[in-house]
């Protein structure tokens, strides 16, 4: 059985799992319509890895029951790896191989004939622009490089599905932009995406639907829109979005710290004279507002203390 227009790419109800007296997932259910991208946010330790192993068969649940691509997650597990992509959190790419080599060993695992897999491998060597690094040992690669050709190492067997394991972690913004525009190109040509990550700003700028995941429970979920209304409307330094942190009900703003506190100004030179203050109502520049800062006065606004 496959997927159709009015069943989801991935449905899943109840999802629990614990490792001893620690429970990872606490019954969550999460509904990914097909040809759209699924964002689940949420801090290290939240619980998204382990949503990630389950639904891609890598580790069982405790409880629930899924359905990916048409098929039951726990009686149809073999044709549920057909149908989908997953790149982790950390390189499956080999570091003593070309990236053609990897590539092609890809093409081999997925039963491809020779020439298909030169085929496939030149056309995706070629979309991600690795064709001058092809014939290079992969462990010469950048950081972009090496995520870019896992990717395309994701995409050898045409996964109607792909889970993205914080696929930017670790980039540099250039390399994180074009991680971006790869993922909105791979849904325009119909696949699906789970994306998991820290980032607000990522979930915001990629995601249709944004599912927050904080100690094993869902806390928050709707499109960015919906939830950004859920959040007080405050900002941090010049109009960028506040830091999210999250409760056990809904997320709200991160007050900053004694380390994170910054200027709301941008320019370094007037860094010194407008730091934030204390106040009862929560962190707010100096009265005084040093002519040179280009910041207006609305954007002064901090994160109240939650």
């Amino acid at each position: 059985m496959t997927t159709t227009n009015h069943e989801p790419a991935i449905a899943a109800t109840g999802l629990r799992k614990s490792y001893g007296d620690k429970t990872v997932l606490d019954g969550i259910d999460i509904q990914v319509p097909a040809g759209t991208i699924f964002s689940l946010l949420g801090p290290n330790g939240a619980g998204k890895t382990t949503v990630v192993n389950i639904l891609s068969t890598l580790i069982s649940a405790d409880g629930g029951q899924a359905r990916i691509a048409g098929h039951d997650l726990a009686a149809e597990a073999q044709a549920v790896r057909s149908a989908i992509g997953v790149t982790g959190q950390f390189s499956a790419v080999d570091g003593l191989i070309t990236g053609e080599e990897n590539m092609l060993l890809m093409a081999d695992l997925h039963h491809l004939s020779r020439a298909e897999g030169r085929r496939v491998t030149a056309a995706l060597l070629e979309r991600f622009d690795l064709v001058e690094a092809a014939k290079k040992p992969a462990s010469t690669y950048s950081g972009g490089m090496k995520r870019r050709l896992d990717i395309a190492m994701t995409l050898v067997g045409s996964p109607r599905i792909i889970f993205l394991d914080e696929p930017t972690t670790g980039l540099d913004p250039r390399s994180r932009h074009t991680m971006w525009q790869i993922i909105r190109e791979l849904v325009s040509g119909g696949t699906t995406v789970f994306l998991t990550t820290q980032y607000l700003d990522e979930a915001d700028q990629l995601a249709d639907r944004i599912a927050v995941l904080n100690g094993g429970k869902l806390v928050a979920e709707g499109s960015a829109e919906e939830l950004k209304r859920l959040v007080p409307a405050a900002t941090y330094g010049c109009g960028s979005p506040t830091r999210w942190r999250t409760s056990g009900r809904r997320p709200h703003c991160a007050r900053p710290t004694a380390t994170t506190r910054r200027s709301p100004c941008r320019s370094p030179a007037t860094e010194a004279s407008a730091s934030c203050a204390p106040s009862s109502t929560g962190w707010t520049p100096p009265a005084s507002r040093p002519t040179s800062c280009p910041c207006t006065p609305r954007t002064w606004t901090t994160c109240s203390s939650p």
